[in-house]
């Protein structure tokens, strides 16, 4: 029994022992499978803990507090652009699956736009890029942000951005749907609630304002969210002229009728130009807590309006002067075609439309028809001689007929000037849109220092004008007894033009002869008349422009909108019309060729020219036997030539500001 006893003790031992040893083999097995498992790092395993279900995950952040890990829904995040990447694409720091991970020094943490660019870079030299054409969409989003506001360090801390692309998008879910869908436009609406994170006063003035309400009350699509405003990547301070411009076309997209009527406004051609200093869109109705103008909580309300202007016409240092009370009624988005609300506007500009095709039609047509009878007349080769000059003593011959005087010729010639320089500063605001309008305000330094030349320029005028009047005036009392208002030598039409006239007409179809013309002509007595006009229209509207604040204590505001529309349109037909029709009359009839006479300049005419152009004043003189009294010697020829080398460059700017101003109205830009 005893040797029994010990051979089942041995076997019991090997037993045991062979079981140790196949329970460790086991046990050593698993540990190695369990080693295995701890280092396969799919997207199954890292949302074992990450997809919010296991409770609120969190680890050290700066200053000893925690930091929340953002929970990763498997639902949403396999329908999201990300679906088919693994974490690990991105957490590039993580490369175990134990808590906590043991990260790796010198790994950065994911960044987004880095990866994106080098994705996209890595798709164009596969040449792919036609294949996945928002990669490249988002590529320029990345390069908008990192110019932008968000990409700033932050002024609290500088270890990080003002925001980076995962504090506005959901990385894990992210999936912007496409334009046009009802799906995009409900995602559209969800774009406060992210800006608001950061931005939480503002969030809050919008959700009231009526741009809030419609979004969050009545499910408005159309309505304005923060991205409309303000873009989406490439966002700047709100600060710079850039934002400011910006945001003021961004109101344009929605508000098109509002923001045409407000591009007609002087405001509105400074801004359209590149400048913000003048009034734009938020400055009147606000950011972010914008109300419509009849709301009593609105800055635009009846109520609140003056108070409004005053911010900008406040009469501080290097501000406009303080505005009054007729500022309340001036209406900054009046326009021509709604007679019920704006009948002053209305009745203003159909007068000066009709105006503006009267005189273009009766002149152009009178102007072609002159150009047909004297070309056809060189053709017939019906151009002679118009004094035989060959009959005359050599020392009559050669002399020249005074028409103006020194004091005419330099008035006329600062006149020029100063309406050139008019034309230029005023129709480059006038066509503010135009390429050439923002490079000649370039050229001024701003709108301001245009404005401040335009004033000069329109004093100036204004002076020679008046100096016209005190001289005109102390001649005819010098000859009060003997001067006749409408006789031959005054401006003062009579019937005699108007039998020009007819018979002119009669000349251009070949129904009678050239009638004969006295000193001064129909066409020269309108182009005169046409100044006191235009002084009165031009200048008056102009001075009302250029001192609203005193204009206002004593008129409505409406008066304002009448301003411009006379302004502007009378400014065009004098442009036009002297650089058309008077520009013809004096410098490009066949018989003027070639360019420029030089009259204005001179002060004389050669005998045969004279006896042509005004052969009832020759005729008249000569029977009278005054004509020697205005006979004076030929210009010299230096002075000849520096009139017509003037006389050209004048003719060659005014002809270029012609075809601006062409530019401008056939282009659309503001006419």
């Amino acid at each position: 029994m005893g040797t029994n006893k010990f051979a089942a003790w041995v076997l019991a031992a090997a037993i045991i022992l062979a079981g140790s040893a196949s329970i460790g083999s086991v046990a050593a097995a698993s540990s190695t499978d369990a080693a295995s498992a701890a280092q396969k790092l799919d997207n199954a395993t890292c949302q074992t803990c990450h997809d919010g279900k296991k409770g609120k995950l969190e680890v050290p952040a700066a200053e000893g507090e925690k930091r929340a890990l953002l929970p990763v829904n498997p639902d949403k995040y396999t329908k999201s652009v990300h679906a088919r990447m693994e974490c690990v694409a991105c957490h590039k720091e993580i490369v175990d699956s134990v808590t906590p991970h043991q990260k790796p020094a010198g790994v950065k943490k994911a960044e987004c736009a880095q990866c994106h660019l080098d994705l996209w870079e890595a798709t164009k030299k596969e040449n792919k890029a036609a294949e996945k054409p928002r990669l490249g969409i988002v590529a320029e989003n990345v390069a908008a942000y990192k110019q932008s506001f968000h990409a700033r360090d932050n002024k609290d801390d500088p270890t990080r951005k003002n925001a980076i692309c995962s504090d506005c998008h959901n990385v894990h879910t992210f999936d912007v749907p496409l334009r046009g869908t009802t799906e995009r436009k409900e995602w559209h609406l969800t774009v406060p609630d992210i800006c608001g994170k950061c931005h939480e006063d503002h969030l809050e003035d919008w959700t009231g304002s009526i741009h809030g309400r419609e979004a969050t009350e009545k499910k408005n699509f159309k309505t304005a969210v923060c991205s409309d405003c303000h873009t989406t990547h490439d966002i700047i301070g709100s600060s710079s002229d850039k934002a400011k411009l910006s945001i003021t076309a961004s109101c344009g997209d929605c508000h098109q009728d509002a923001f045409k009527s407000y591009k007609a406004s002087y405001h509105g051609q400074v801004n359209t130009l590149g400048y913000a200093y003048t009034a734009k869109c938020f400055d009147c109705h606000g950011s972010h807590a914008i109300e419509p103008s009849k709301d009593p909580k609105s800055r635009m309300h009846e109520k609140n309006r003056l108070k409004a202007c005053q911010k900008c016409h406040s009469g501080k240092e290097g501000k406009p002067p303080l505005a009054t009370a007729g500022f309340l009624s001036f209406s900054p988005h009046g326009t021509s075609d709604n007679f019920a609300k704006y009948p002053e506007i209305w009745i203003t500009t159909k007068f000066m439309v009709a105006l503006l095709i009267g005189v273009f039609i009766f002149f152009w047509a009178h102007s072609i028809l002159w150009w047909y009878r004297e070309y056809m007349d060189r053709q017939q080769g019906k151009t002679v001689p118009h004094i035989r000059t060959d009959e005359l003593p050599p020392e009559v011959a050669a002399k020249h007929v005074r028409r103006f005087g020194p004091m005419w010729r330099l008035a006329h010639l600062l006149f020029a000037l100063s309406v050139m320089i008019l034309v230029l500063t005023g129709m480059a605001a006038f066509y503010a849109e135009t390429g050439w309008a923002k490079a000649v305000m370039a050229a001024f330094g701003s709108p301001r220092t245009a404005g401040l030349v335009h004033r000069v320029a329109a004093f100036t005028m204004l002076g020679i004008f008046f100096i016209h009047l005190i001289a005109v005036s102390i001649n005819i009392l010098r000859k009060w007894k003997d001067f006749k208002f409408f006789g031959p030598d005054s401006f003062v039409p009579n019937w005699k033009d108007m039998y020009d006239m007819i018979g002119m007409f009669k000349w251009f179809v070949g129904k009678g002869p050239r009638p004969a013309i006295e000193r001064w002509s129909y066409w020269e007595k309108f182009d005169y008349w046409a100044v006191f006009w235009g002084m009165a229209i031009i200048g008056g509207s102009g001075m009302m422009l250029a001192f609203p604040h005193i204009v206002a204590k004593y008129a409505p505001g409406w008066v304002f909108n009448v301003a411009m529309v006379v302004h502007g349109e009378e400014a065009f037909l004098a442009a036009v019309f002297l650089f058309t029709v008077h520009f013809f009359n004096n410098h490009f009839r066949p018989d003027k060729l070639p360019p420029p006479d030089v009259v204005m300049f001179t002060g004389t005419q050669s005998l045969q020219e004279f006896r042509h152009e005004h052969a009832a004043q020759y005729q008249r003189l000569v029977e009278t036997g005054q004509l020697e009294k205005y006979l004076v010697d030929a210009p010299s020829r230096p002075f000849t030539l520096g009139s017509k080398i003037l006389g050209l460059v004048l003719i060659a700017f005014g002809l270029s500001m012609l075809l601006m101003i062409a530019i401008g109205f056939f282009g659309g830009g503001g006419h």
